[in-house]
């Protein structure tokens, strides 16, 4: 008898600041029984949170390429892959997404992935809420609206922070934008494991209810053009377009039915996820790899591809053919039409006002100065700073002190002791039109 079982997957989500990290560092705390892989994802060139997380067997790997439902998801497949290569240390799987995600695209790994679909179930997709500030996060952005839309359980958090009749209003307007989600109350994120793993929840034909498109997957790539080519050199010419440089995948083999399209389009999400290797103009084109063609200087580029034998070739590029007036010719300089074209679902955009700011400094600060500069950075600029989190090495202290912010409110405390660890400090900041000149001189006068 066939005693396989999937592994299940719960996926953790919710607005900046709401109590994400509190309740992954809850559940890893608890006698529960699991053993749980986490996957970790921030938003920034910089990830702290894995240093946040309180010491657990479980093991945390953590991506730190950007948002989770974009270039990431090739990401988020292969470090599943590579789980799979280590199946008995583990029986349960955390996805802790950036603040900034719309849950549905990662939850589509689950489903548009022939690999992942046979070994990994969605088990439920978890939403926290924060009480105190979700009024005014859905009114500014979209992915604090999905977030709620796609959840199978919403953790109103920090209730602590807001009266019962605030509450129970809130409450009457979450249960209106998803009717299916269960709605469960905390203070810091302080409620049964019960209530989050194990749901058995996720119900594809009720995502597809709430998002009709949901099986149409978001691809970091909008158009693909599939050339018949025999053995040769080839130019590849671009005229400017919106961008300086363009992210472009050949592959060769490449069918023109919808399922090869589709099957090539998984396959280059994973080539996405991996670093672009700059091409020069008149360089040549590597098939099989991310690229990314430059063209920040004025006029039309060409590149060179070449084929030893007959074949389809699929270009897979991140914007249309058509905003860089893309042609392909012989080396006689004769026009190649695709045989086919396909344009892709692109991945979403998220504000362009909103960005990150990460401080890493070594040595010790004044609490004195620190103080005064945190007290005067949130009165000033509170309502534009989403979220702040960090550790920091206070002058005169053994322990770490580690810090989380929402806007205006600010909680700190000691941590474990530095040891024979390095006295240094990491910060991040999110939010919107951040000074990020401005953030580093006022922490950098700070130091000792």
């Amino acid at each position: 008898m066939n005693t396989f079982q999937k592994i299940p997957v719960t996926i953790l989500t919710g607005f900046l600041g709401s109590g994400k990290t509190t309740l992954l560092n809850r559940i890893l705390s608890e006698e529960h029984g699991k053993r749980i892989a986490v996957i970790e994802n921030e938003y920034g060139e910089v990830g702290i949170d894995q240093a946040l997380v309180i010491d657990a067997d479980e093991e945390i790997f953590e991506m730190s390429n950007g948002c989770i439902c974009c270039t990431v998801r090739g990401d988020l497949i292969r470090v599943l892959g590579n789980l799979m290569k280590r199946r008995d240390k583990f029986d349960y799987v955390l996805v802790e997404t950036t603040g900034l995600a719309d849950p549905g695209p990662v939850a589509q790994t689950f489903f548009m992935d022939d690999e992942i679909r046979e070994e990994f179930s969605l088990d439920g997709i978890v939403t926290l809420v924060d009480a105190a500030h979700i009024e005014q996060q859905l009114g500014r952005s979209d992915e604090s609206t999905e977030q709620i839309a796609f959840a199978d359980i919403l953790v109103l958090n920090k209730t602590d922070l807001v009266d019962d009749e605030a509450l129970d209003g809130l409450e009457i307007r979450l249960r209106d934008m998803n009717r299916m989600a269960q709605v469960v109350r905390s203070e810091r994120a302080n409620l049964p494991v019960g209530k989050v793993l194990n749901l058995s929840a996720f119900d594809l034909d009720q995502a597809l209810e709430r998002r009709p498109t949901f099986l149409e997957p978001e691809y970091p790539f909008e158009w693909t053009g599939v050339y018949a080519l025999g053995p040769g050199r080839y130019e590849l010419s671009l005229a400017e377009g919106p961008d300086p440089s363009m992210s472009l995948v050949a592959v060769s083999g490449q069918g023109v039915d919808d399922a090869a399209l589709r099957e090539g389009a998984e396959w280059c999400v994973r080539r996405y996820a991996e670093p672009a290797e700059p091409v020069r103009p008149g360089e040549k084109i590597i098939i099989g790899k991310h690229l990314n063609l430059q063209l920040d200087s004025r006029g039309r580029k060409s590149f060179f591809l070449e084929t030893d034998t007959p074949a389809r070739v699929g270009l897979y590029a991140q914007h249309t053919a058509e905003e860089f007036d893309l042609q392909l010719s012989s080396a006689e300089g004769a026009a190649i039409s695709p045989e086919a074209e396909r344009t892709w679902v692109a991945q979403h955009e998220h504000d362009d006002e909103v960005g990150s700011i990460a401080i890493e400094r070594d040595g010790d600060v004044d609490p004195e100065k620190l103080n005064a500069w945190l007290s005067e950075l949130l009165r000033e600029r509170g309502v534009d700073i989403f979220r702040m989190k960090g550790f920091i090495s206070v002058a005169g202290e053994p322990r770490r002190f580690v810090f989380q912010g929402v806007h205006m409110l600010f909680d700190g405390q000691p941590d474990r002791p530095w040891g024979d660890m390095p006295r240094r400090n990491q910060l991040i900041f999110i939010g919107r039109n951040l000074d990020e000149a401005g953030m580093r001189r006022g922490f950098d006068a700070c130091l000792i």
